[in-house]
C-alpha cells in the first residue's frame, strides 16, 4: 500500500479546486485500506494520551466540504481509539438566537480545545465565509453596525473577514494550539450518488433534506468561495489540506495519516518527567503496597 505523503495534500501556495482530483490511488482494496487505518488510529490514540499527559499543546482539527462528503463518518472511524476524555467533537448548526447576539467567532473561541486534548469542528468559524457569502442575506440576522442591507456585504466585508479569521488562528496557534484543517473535495457527480443513496436506502433516509437540493444547484457557486476561503487563509501555522474524497476510506487514511505523521514529528510532546523525589522512592513505594 502506498504511504501517504502529506505534503502533497497541503496547500502552500493557491490552488484551483477544478484541477484537483477527487480520488487518490493508494495501490490497495478497501479491505486493506480499512486495516492499515485501524494502525494508524492505535498508534495516533495512543500519542494522543502523551499529548493529554504532556498538557501543553492543543489540536483543533477543523472539517469542512460539501453536503455527503463523509465528515461524520471520517470523526468516526479516524478517532475511534481516542480515549473520550481527550477529545471533543463541536457540530456547529445554523447559530441560534444567543450565538447571533455575540461576534461570529464566539461560539468558535468558547469550543476551542484545552491544552492536552483535541477538538473537531464538524463545519467551522469558515461557514462565516462560505454559506454567508453564497447566501449574502444570512449577514443580516447577525445585526452587525454599517450593515444595512445586502450591498453593505461586499469584497470589502469578505476581506476584512477573511482577515479576522487569519487573526484569529494566528492568536490561538501562537498560544499552543496545533492547527489542521481538512477540506473533502468531493465530486459533483459523487454527490449526486450519495444522496441518491440517502433517499434509496430507508435507514438513510433521514439524513436527506429538501435543502440539500437546493444547495447543489449552487455548486459552482461554494466551490469559488472554498477555493477564496482556503487560498486566503492557508498559512504555514494553520494549513489547509485538500483531500480526495470520493472514496471514503481512502479519504479517512489521508486525515489519519497526515494527522499522525506531522504530530509525531513535535519531538517536545512527551509525558512528563517525574521529580527527582519521587523517582527516586519508586522502590520504596513498591514495596509499601506490596507489604500492606
Amino acid at each position: 500500500m502506498n504511504s501517504i505523503d502529506h505534503e502533497y495534500f497541503r496547500v502552500d501556495t493557491p490552488v484551483q479546486l477544478a484541477s484537483i482530483p477527487t480520488e487518490h490511488d493508494v495501490a490497495a482494496s478497501k479491505k486493506e485500506t480499512e486495516k492499515t487505518l485501524e494502525k494508524v488510529r492505535e498508534k495516533l490514540g495512543e500519542l494522543q494520551d502523551t499529548l493529554y499527559a504532556h498538557g501543553k499543546y492543543a489540536v483543533l482539527i477543523c472539517l469542512q466540504g460539501m453536503d455527503t462528503a463523509g465528515k461524520d463518518s471520517l470523526i468516526r472511524e479516524v478517532f475511534k481509539d481516542f480515549n473520550t476524555r481527550g477529545i471533543v467533537v463541536h457540530s456547529f448548526k445554523v447559530p441560534t438566537e444567543r450565538e447571533l447576539g455575540q461576534d461570529y467567532l464566539w461560539r468558535h473561541y468558547i469550543a476551542l480545545p484545552q491544552r492536552g486534548k483535541f477538538s473537531v469542528f464538524n463545519r467551522t468559524h469558515y461557514e462565516n465565509v462560505l454559506v454567508t457569502r453564497v447566501h449574502p442575506s444570512y449577514v443580516l440576522s447577525e445585526n452587525l453596525p454599517d450593515i444595512t442591507s445586502v450591498s453593505d456585504v461586499n469584497d470589502a466585508f469578505w476581506e476584512k473577514r477573511f482577515e479576522q479569521i487569519r487573526n484569529f488562528e494566528k492568536h490561538i496557534a501562537e498560544n499552543g494550539t496545533l492547527i489542521y484543517k481538512f477540506y473533502l473535495h468531493l465530486s459533483k457527480e459523487e454527490q449526486k450518488n450519495r444522496l441518491l443513496r440517502r433517499l434509496e436506502k430507508k435507514e438513510k433516509n433521514w439524513k436527506f433534506s429538501a435543502g440539500d437540493l437546493k444547495e447543489r444547484k449552487l455548486w459552482v457557486e461554494y466551490q469559488h468561495c472554498y477555493e477564496d476561503a482556503i487560498n486566503q487563509t492557508s498559512r504555514p501555522h494553520a494549513p489547509w489540506y485538500v483531500i480526495p474524497a470520493d472514496n471514503k476510506p481512502v479519504a479517512r487514511y489521508i486525515v489519519a495519516s497526515i494527522l499522525y505523521e506531522t504530530l509525531k514529528r513535535k519531538e517536545d510532546i512527551k509525558e512528563p518527567e517525574l521529580d527527582a523525589e519521587t523517582k527516586a522512592n519508586l522502590a520504596a513505594y513498591k514495596s509499601q503496597l506490596e507489604n500492606e
